[in-house]
């Protein structure tokens, strides 16, 4: 593990137990901000750690977050962590994550019922004393149990791959009940994130009520978590839904939130339940500092009445759309794919948000496999899909020889495989074929062919597969070694990680991203939704340096091809244009950019 992993675990557990044992919510803040500010910085920390200006000049890390960073470096621990633990049960910690549970209510389990652990809690369940607490009444803990079987039985989050497709049926479903006039999905997926907990949906409809009863009837809903006028929360069962079963690694069901709201409200709604919880008290912020008050119904002007302003009939100033709700606040429209507080406020306020890439840009694939490794596919096969989407080029690039597991190909196959691209390119017409590789690097740096096979390629994308646990130094000289070698074109998935299952490699990326930029060479977002490497954090760092930047699919199959929307909605999280993404370049500029170091 990284020093930046290990120091923003740290600060993620101060967060959580500072808000257990009643610190004020400045402290708790400001170290979960830290926390996300360590593990999302790109350069490693450790060589810093000790310069308290260098620190304090990364966003989210002030004084105090700089002195803890400073002393963990040096012993291996922060004192006041250690005090934390001293105080608060760990098994605590683990209740926390039950949803429906917050701080507040932990904390007060803890106090009056000496709940210290998961286990404790179920067993308060059971005989009957969580009834004691305030406001615990049969449904809640009823919904507490639940919440404590979901965990056990299929409590992690889904990966976006998995989740869209699911969202998108749910969309169909609403879409079709009558009375029903919009529908969207909101919160981390309309963001774009990796992963999602679960599903928010937004409709507006004539009829409410049988707008929630179609949703709480859909086919797949093993239970109903709360029935109201205007909100609607469901768990639903995936393994069958929508004749499509999912992977048993999967989340075998996931909640879904649905709220009616009123026609007049639905950009500020949207607005409200799309953005990430910093993202939206930034805008509150700004809204009290304007004499307004922001909520999911609108942008309202302050007038110093009790109880909310839709309540008492006050008119919104803006609440139609989202781009009304920001423009009343003098800011421009942010992406959604853009609202975590990472700056994209400040940049809506000076008018220097970037101009994102988007789905329509990409105009090429230069990284893909067929039958002659562990693709499904022909080599046409691919290429008239790829044509289909109207790219101008397709790269296969089947493994190398150290892939043994995807049947990789020796110099000899390498070589008759780079002919029969040659025929393929000369078939079909409207796209051209080029031939290339997916070339292991190895332990050391090495690529996986020699230079005078690599010279006959048109695109070579080198990749770690082998040896993900090197440590960090080991892996950024791996990774630097590979980047300065003359004929890479492209790093694929740089860090090997997967998604919630494998860490992958933790190199140094200020320096990767740095020899990139010197040597021209492309980092790759994966954009397969197990993968999505480099993740959105490093794409940010990239972009601000300049760095090329290859958002390819990794196509094995014809559906991959449809994972670029993973891929491209990553590169957005990152801040990425047009101009930095060589998959959006006219074939003219790409082909000669390929033919870089060639002679």
């Amino acid at each position: 593990m990284s020093f930046n992993t290990s120091v923003a675990q740290v600060f993620e557990r101060m967060a959580a137990m500072l808000e257990l044992t009643g610190a004020d919510k400045f402290r708790v803040n400001a170290h979960a901000r830290a926390a996300r500010s360590v593990g999302d910085h790109a350069g490693d920390l450790e060589p810093i750690a000790g310069d308290e200006k260098a620190l304090t000049a990364i966003e989210g890390i002030g004084k105090g977050t700089a002195a803890k960073i400073a002393e963990f470096a040096r012993t291996g621990t922060v004192a006041e962590h250690d005090e934390l633990l001293a105080k608060v049960p760990p098994g605590l910690l683990e209740v926390l994550r039950v949803p429906g549970l917050g701080p507040k209510t932990v904390k007060l389990m803890w106090e009056q019922l000496k709940i210290e652990s998961v286990d404790d809690l179920k067993a308060t369940i059971a005989d009957g004393s969580l009834a004691g607490l305030p406001r615990m009444g049969a449904k809640t803990i009823d919904n507490i149990a639940d919440a404590l079987a979901f965990m056990a039985d299929s409590g992690k989050r889904l990966h976006a791959g998995v989740a869209r497709p699911i969202a998108e049926m749910i969309r169909a479903r609403l879409a079709e009940v009558p009375g029903v006039t919009r529908v969207a999905y909101a919160g981390s997926l309309r963001r774009g994130r990796e992963t999602v907990g679960d599903l928010d949906f937004l409709v507006t409809a004539d009829d409410p009520g049988a707008a929630m009863e179609a949703f709480r009837g859909m086919a797949g809903v093993e239970k109903v978590l709360a029935a109201g006028e205007t909100k609607s929360s469901v768990r639903l069962a995936l393994p069958e839904l929508g004749g499509k079963r999912f992977s048993a690694d999967d989340s075998a069901s996931v909640q879904v939130d649905l709220r009616v709201v009123p026609a007049e409200s639905w950009g500020a709604a949207l607005m409200y339940f799309t953005g990430s919880k910093d993202h939206n008290v930034r805008l509150r912020e700004r809204a009290l500092k304007r004499g307004m008050t922001l909520n999911e119904y609108g942008l309202f002007e302050d007038d110093g009445g009790e109880g909310s302003p839709q309540s008492r009939g006050v008119v919104p100033v803006a609440s139609a759309t989202e781009e009304d709700v920001y423009g009343a606040l003098d800011l421009a429209w942010v992406p959604p794919t853009m609202r975590e507080d990472r700056g994209e406020l400040d940049a809506a306020d000076g008018g220097t948000l970037p101009e994102l890439v988007t789905l329509d840009d990409i105009r090429a694939e230069l990284h893909s496999h067929t039958t002659a490794s562990d693709g499904v596919m022909e080599i046409l096969e691919s290429a008239r899909i790829a044509k289909g989407r109207g790219f101008h080029t397709l790269a296969v690039t089947d493994h190398s020889k150290s892939s043994a597991i995807a049947n990789g190909l020796s110099p000899e196959r390498l070589r008759a495989h780079i002919g029969a691209i040659r025929e393929a390119d000369e078939e079909i017409k409207g796209i051209s074929i080029l031939a290339g590789s997916e070339v292991d690097i190895l332990a050391d740096g090495a690529l996986d062919y020699d230079d005078e096979l690599l010279g006959d390629l048109d695109v070579v994308v080198a990749s770690p597969h082998a040896a993900l646990s090197q440590d960090a130094k080991k892996a950024t000289t791996r990774l630097l070694r590979a980047i300065e070698h003359p004929l890479v074109h492209i790093i694929g998935h740089p860090t090997g990680r997967l998604i919630e299952r494998r860490r992958g490699l933790e190199p140094a990326m200020d320096e990767i991203i740095a020899a990139a930029v010197e040597h021209n060479v492309a980092l790759e977002i994966n954009a397969h939704w197990m993968r999505l490497d480099l993740r959105d954090t490093h794409v940010r760092a990239a972009a601000e340096s300049g760095c090329l930047i290859a958002i390819d699919c990794d196509v094995h199959a014809p559906g991959d091809y449809d994972n670029l929307v993973f891929g491209v909605e990553t590169g957005q999280r990152g801040w990425l244009t047009k101009e930095l993404c060589v998959n959006a370049w006219s074939k003219a500029r790409l082909h000669g950019w390929l033919k870089k170091g060639r002679g």
